[in-house]
C-alpha cells in the first residue's frame, strides 16, 4: 500500500515537472519571455551563481529531474503486471495501429498525436519569432542589404532554431540506462526511430539554414569575407559550417542503404557527433546550449555508465550450432541477474573488433536459467560472419586456451514490467531469425505455469513462417514444452509455414527429429572470472546523475569565477564566447570524470562480491530426443508452398482456436510482415462491435 501511495506521488511529480518544462518551452519564443528572462539574468549575475547557473537549473536540469525521479519510479514498479481490462482497453485505444505506410512503417494513435504535438509547436516556435522579426526589422550595420534579403536571412536564422529544438530532443530516444522513453512503456529499440525521424528533421533544418545564409552573403558579395570568419563574440560562422558538414556526414551515412550494407561505416562516422556538438556550442553560443544541453548531459553520463557496465569483459561459455546456420551463444551469468521477456542486450567482441557494438535478443529466462544466458544470431553482415567463422574454426581446434573467446556485454535492457501477462490469448508472429524475443516469452510463460506463481496465464499461439523446413530447428530450445505437456495443459499451439518448399507430409514433431542434429562447441573457462551482472541498480543510477548534476554546476561557477573577468569592472576586455564554451565543455568532462570515479567504486564492489555460478556444459531444457518426450497428439500445424493468408487463416480462426476477449498481437520480422498484420488489427479495433480487441505490438530482433 505504502509503495502504491509513493508510486502515485511520483507519477504527480514527473507529470508537473514534464509540465512545467513542456510550458517553458512554449513560453521562449515571446516577447513576454524574453523580457522577464532578461531581467532574471541581470539580477542572477550579482549573485554567486551568475546568468550561468540560472540557465543551467531553469533549461537544463528539468529533464535531469525526470531522468532521477523516474529512475526511482522504474524501481518500485512491480515486475509483473496487474491484469487490469480498463487499463488493456485505454492501451489498445492508444497503441494499435492508425497508419500503417511503407515509407513510415507503423504508426499508433499516440504517435500520430504526439508527432502532430511537435509539428504544431516548431510552427508555433517560427512563427512567434519571425512575426516580431518582422515587426522590428532593421537594416545590418556589417551587411548591406535590401528588403528581401534581410527578410530571408531572418526566415534562415529561425530555421536555425528549429534545428536547434530537434536537437533538444535528439538524444533522449537512444538513453539506454537512464532512458526517459522507459516511463512511457517504450523500448530502446523501438523509440531509435524518434531518434531517426528528428535526425532528419535536424538536417533538413540545419540545411536550409546554412544554405540560405550562404545565398545571401553570395549575392550580397560577403560570401568570402563571412564564410572564414571566426568572431570573438556572438555567432561563430565557421564552426557552424563545420557543424553542419559534420551533420551531414553522419545523416548520410546512416541511411538505411549504407547502414544495412556497410555497418562499420556507419558505426564509425556516427561518432561524429562529438565534433558536431562542439561546433554547435561554438557556433550557437552558451546561452542556446542550455536548452539543448539536458540531452546531451544524459546521454554522456548514460554512455560512460554503460562502459564501466560493460567491464570486465567475460568468455564466452559454448555455441550450438544448428543446420540452419544460425548459432546460439550461451553466455555466464550472475545468478542475481533478472531480466524480463524481450530484453536485449548489446555484444562485442574485441577479436573481431575492438569498437563495435551489435545488439541481440534474450532468447532465455532467468526464471529458467539461473547460471547462464543465451543469444542467437545468424551469419548476416560481416561481423556475424566473422564470429560464425570463429566459432567453426574453434571447434576444430584443441586445448582450452585457443578455444577461449573473450566478450563483453551490455545490458541486459528490457521492459520493467510483463505487458503480456495483461492479455488473455497472446498471438506471436514471426519470420525466419525473428523468433529469438518469442522464445524467452514461452519459457518465462511456461516456467510461470510449472511454478504455479502466475494463475492466470495467456494462452499462446506461434506463427512461424520459415523459407526452408529446416530453418524450423530454432525451435529446438522449446520443443519440450511444445511437446513435453499434455494437450489439455499445454499453453502453446504452433503453426509453421514453409514458404520455398513443396507439399509434405512430415509433421512438426518428425521435422524436429529430423534437424534436431545440433553441434555444441564449448568454450574454455580457464579466464573466466567474471560473469554478466547486467546494469547498476536504477538508485545508484540516479544518485550518480544528481552528483554529476551538482558537480557540474560548481565546476561552472568556480571557473566563471577564475577566467571570466567581472562585468563590474568595464575596463577590462570582453571574454571572447568561445572561452566561455570552453568552460562548459571543461565542467561537464570534470564533471563526468568524478561520476566515473563513484561509478567504479560502486562496480567494483559489486564485483567483489560476485560469486561465479556452476556452470553446466547444457542445459536439461536443450537435450537431443526431448521432442519424443511425450506420446500427445500432435495438435501443431505444418503448411508448406506459399506464406500465410493471416486474415483468412490466422485472425478469423484465433478467436476460436484460444479464445479471449483481449488478444496481445506481437510480431518480429520483415518489415513487409509487420506491416500486413498491423493493417489487419487497424481494419479490426476501426470495425464497431468487435468483440475480440487485437492489440498490435511490433518487435524488433536487433536494431
Amino acid at each position: 500500500m505504502a509503495n502504491s501511495t509513493l508510486l502515485v506521488a511520483l507519477k504527480i511529480l514527473l507529470i508537473l515537472i514534464f509540465a512545467a518544462w513542456v510550458s517553458l518551452w512554449l513560453l521562449k519564443p515571446t516577447q513576454l519571455w524574453t523580457r522577464k528572462w532578461k531581467a532574471a539574468e541581470d539580477k542572477a549575475r550579482a549573485t554567486v551563481f551568475g546568468y550561468y547557473g540560472l540557465n543551467f537549473a531553469v533549461y537544463t536540469f528539468p529533464p535531469i529531474a525526470l531522468a532521477i525521479i523516474g529512475s526511482f519510479y522504474l524501481n518500485l514498479k512491480p515486475r509483473e503486471s496487474i491484469r487490469s481490462r480498463k487499463g488493456r482497453k485505454l492501451t489498445a485505444g492508444f497503441s494499435n495501429p492508425l497508419l500503417v505506410n511503407t515509407l513510415v512503417g507503423v504508426l499508433s494513435t499516440l504517435e500520430i498525436l504526439a508527432v502532430f504535438l511537435f509539428i504544431l509547436f516548431l510552427a508555433w516556435n517560427f512563427y512567434a519569432r519571425i512575426s516580431n522579426d518582422f515587426k522590428n526589422l532593421k537594416p545590418a550595420k556589417s551587411l548591406m542589404l535590401n528588403s528581401w534579403q534581410l527578410k530571408y536571412l531572418k526566415v534562415a536564422t529561425r530555421f536555425g532554431l528549429l534545428a536547434e529544438v530537434c536537437l533538444a530532443f535528439l538524444l533522449f530516444p537512444i538513453l539506454r540506462g537512464l532512458a526517459l522513453f522507459r516511463l512511457l512503456g517504450i523500448q530502446f529499440e523501438a523509440s531509435v526511430r524518434y531518434h531517426i525521424w528528428l535526425g532528419t528533421a535536424l538536417i533538413f533544418f540545419a540545411t536550409f539554414h546554412g544554405a540560405s545564409t550562404l545565398f545571401v552573403w553570395g549575392v550580397s558579395h560577403y560570401i568570402q569575407e563571412k564564410i572564414w570568419e571566426w568572431q570573438k563574440t556572438g555567432r561563430i560562422y565557421l564552426a557552424g559550417e563545420i557543424c553542419l558538414v559534420t551533420g551531414l556526414v553522419i545523416w548520410i551515412t546512416s541511411l538505411p542503404q549504407i547502414r544495412r550494407k556497410q555497418f562499420e561505416i556507419f558505426y564509425y562516422t556516427h561518432h561524429l557527433y562529438m565534433v558536431f556538438l562542439v561546433f554547435f556550442l561554438f557556433h550557437a553560443g552558451d546561452r542556446h546550449f542550455y536548452m539543448v544541453f539536458p540531452g546531451i548531459f544524459l546521454f554522456g553520463l548514460d554512455k560512460l555508465l554503460r562502459i564501466i557496465q560493460s567491464r570486465p569483459e567475460t568468455c564466452l561459455l559454448s555455441a550450438r550450432i544448428f543446420p540452419s546456420k544460425a548459432i546460439e551463444l550461451i553466455l555466464p551469468k550472475d545468478p542475481g541477474l533478472k531480466y524480463t521477456p524481450t530484453s536485449i542486450i548489446f555484444v562485442k567482441v574485441p577479436s573481431i573488433s575492438k569498437y563495435e557494438w551489435h545488439s541481440f535478443s534474450i532468447t532465455s529466462s532467468s526464471r529458467v536459467d539461473e547460471n547462464t544466458m543465451s543469444i542467437m544470431i545468424k551469419s548476416e553482415g560481416s561481423w556475424t560472419s566473422s564470429l560464425s567463422h570463429m566459432i567453426q574454426t574453434r571447434q576444430k581446434s584443441d586445448g582450452d586456451q585457443t578455444k577461449y573467446i573473450s566478450i563483453a556485454v551490455e545490458g541486459p535492457y528490457g521492459p520493467v514490467s510483463m505487458d503480456f501477462l495483461r492479455y488473455d490469448s497472446l498471438l506471436l508472429i514471426s519470420g525466419g531469425i525473428g523468433i529469438t524475443p518469442f522464445l524467452s516469452i514461452i519459457q518465462e510463460l511456461a516456467s510461470s505455469q510449472n511454478s504455479g506463481i502466475n494463475k492466470f496465464l495467456p494462452r499462446m499461439q506461434l506463427i512461424y513462417v520459415v523459407k526452408k523446413s529446416q530453418d524450423i530447428c530454432l525451435l529446438n530450445s522449446i520443443s519440450p514444452l511444445i511437446f513435453g505437456q499434455p494437450a489439455e495443459k499445454c499453453l502453446l499451439k504452433v503453426k509453421v509455414f514453409v514458404t520455398q518448399e513443396e507439399q509434405s507430409d512430415a509433421t512438426v514433431r518428425e521435422l524436429l527429429n529430423e534437424f534436431s542434429e545440433v553441434h555444441t562447441v564449448n568454450f574454455g573457462t580457464k579466464f573466466l572470472n567474471f560473469s554478466i551482472s547486467g546494469l547498476e541498480n536504477s538508485l545508484w543510477m540516479a544518485a550518480i546523475a544528481g552528483i554529476s548534476s551538482i558537480l557540474f554546476l560548481i565546476f561552472l561557477i568556480m571557473f566563471n569565477h577564475i577566467f571570466v573577468p567581472s562585468q563590474k569592472n568595464p575596463t577590462k576586455e570582453k571574454t571572447p564566447s568561445w572561452v566561455v564554451d570552453l568552460l562548459i565543455i571543461s565542467s561537464f568532462i570534470l564533471a563526468l570524470i568524478c561520476s566515473i570515479f563513484v561509478a567504479l567504486v560502486i562496480r567494483w564492489r559489486r564485483l567483489k562480491k560476485q560469486i561465479l555460478p556452476t556452470l553446466q556444459k547444457q542445459s536439461k531444457a536443450l537435450e537431443k530426443g526431448s521432442t519424443q518426450a511425450s506420446d500427445a497428439l500432435e495438435e501443431h500445424e505444418i503448411h508448406f508452398g506459399g506464406r500465410p493468408n493471416f486474415e483468412a487463416d490466422i485472425f478469423a480462426k484465433f478467436p476460436d482456436e484460444k479464445g479471449g476477449s483481449d488478444i496481445g498481437v506481437l510480431v518480429c520480422g520483415p518489415e513487409t510482415m509487420k506491416e500486413s498484420v498491423a493493417s489487419i488489427c487497424q481494419k479490426k479495433c476501426g470495425a464497431k462491435k468487435q468483440k475480440p480487441n487485437f492489440s498490435f505490438q511490433s518487435l524488433n530482433f536487433t536494431l
